[in-house]
């Protein structure tokens, strides 16, 4: 909980990452921010600008080919839901952004239309996703030759010979019983890769377990990172995230499908995204709904910190347009006709109004934090964040 605390006192925009439950409690207890254009299909519930990244997936079966690839990359608090509510999120993560990098409001409000046009094009339209800005492109570059040697050097350190996570910031020793407990889960998660233990029979056999320290609104929950044999060796090591699944945040508005939540977060995965996480699955730990991954090297975000505001805006449009494919793909109404002046009206017109609540609500999380921020009470940080 301090880590929670310390990154969403960080900025607006970090504090609308780590208060997903709040943003639906605003829409709930406003009707008209509710209300909005048509179009409904699988959504990720809880997005923003830092949601998008790199990430490298197995793009022929038995075959590990380095294809890395840039898209929407979180999806906890997915749900079939109205596409206007990850809009309206976006755009407002984007405001918020924008406000600390000096433009005027004519241009926040101008590059905000313009993204979601972008939106619209690719969600309701023919139009391609246009090439990716330079950030991406520098991003792409710089993860593309990055090795499983360098992740494995950054997370673990050799103990005699063998791998293990680095205990401290990151990673945290389980107790001796939820270690076996999670020692099942992940066996268990396994047996649906055979073709993978029949050609490689220990690539799955588990080196070290930790607790995982990853996020900013899933801080709080159960999060194991399993390092396993892989390819074998000090170096040939693979990593995977189990980390629970609960109710999406969305549910405030939204009636899920009574499934599994783990498995909710899988289907929206396949569903939104022609080229998915790597060996995503699904695992029960301790009665908690798991989701599992493995990680790679080439898992990195554009860091936008510093970052001038025209390329900002314009890496708000690609993402916009990389939104609007993903509801493309995992459409269940789209909107019938596509959206006109009007109806992005009104989504530019409630993200401003969601916007300023978050600033206001921001500056009340730092005064009731301020006093002691790194070792809050039991219940600190509970009105903005998960219940």
């Amino acid at each position: 909980m301090p880590h929670k605390v310390e990154l969403m006192r960080a900025s607006a925009v970090g504090f609308l990452r780590g208060s997903a439950p709040l943003f639906y409690e605003i829409l709930g207890s406003e009707p008209d921010l509710t209300d909005g254009p048509a179009g409904t299909g699988w959504i990720t519930g809880d997005l923003h600008l830092e949601n998008f990244g790199a990430y490298r997936h197995d793009s022929l079966e038995g075959q590990e080919l380095a294809k890395v690839v840039f898209n929407l990359n979180d999806f906890d608090e997915a749900v079939i839901g109205p596409w206007r509510f990850d809009m309206l999120r976006l755009v407002t993560s984007f405001v918020l952004a924008a406000r600390g990098l000096g433009p005027s409001g004519p241009e926040i409000i101008e590059s905000a239309e313009a993204m979601i046009d972008s939106y619209v094009a690719t969600a309701m339209g023919r139009t391609k996703i246009r090439e990716p800005p330079q950030p991406v492109r520098r991003l792409m570059e710089k993860v593309r030759d990055r090795s499983r040697k360098e992740l494995l050097d950054q997370r673990t350190e050799l103990v005699g010979g063998k791998r293990r996570f680095i205990r401290g910031k990151r990673f945290r020793s389980l107790g001796r019983e939820l270690a076996r407990k999670a020692r099942d889960a992940f066996n268990e998660y396994a047996k649906q890769y055979t073709d993978l233990r029949t050609r490689l029979p220990h690539a799955l056999e588990i080196v070290d377990l930790a607790f995982r320290i990853a996020g900013t609104g899933s801080l709080g929950q159960l999060r194991v990172a399993v390092l396993v044999k892989g390819k074998g060796g000090p170096n040939g090591g693979w990593m995977f995230d189990m980390k629970e699944e609960r109710a999406p945040a969305p549910s405030l508005l939204v009636d899920p499908r009574p499934i599994d939540p783990a498995e909710r977060v899988v289907r929206a995965i396949r569903a939104c995204l022609d080229v998915p996480l790597q060996k995503i699955g699904t695992t029960h730990l301790d009665g908690k709904s798991m989701f599992v991954r493995r990680l790679t090297p080439q898992e990195d975000r554009v860091n936008t910190r510093g970052m001038d505001f025209g390329a900002l805006a314009e890496l708000a449009a690609y993402f916009a347009a990389l939104t609007g494919a993903a509801h493309r793909r995992g459409s269940t109404h789209p909107p019938q006709p596509r959206w006109g002046r009007a109806e992005s009206g009104r989504v530019l017109d409630s993200a401003l109004v969601v916007a300023g609540i978050h600033e206001s609500a921001y500056s009340a999380y730092c005064c009731l934090t301020q006093a002691a921020p790194r070792s809050p009470g039991p219940n600190a940080g509970a009105p903005f964040g998960r219940r």
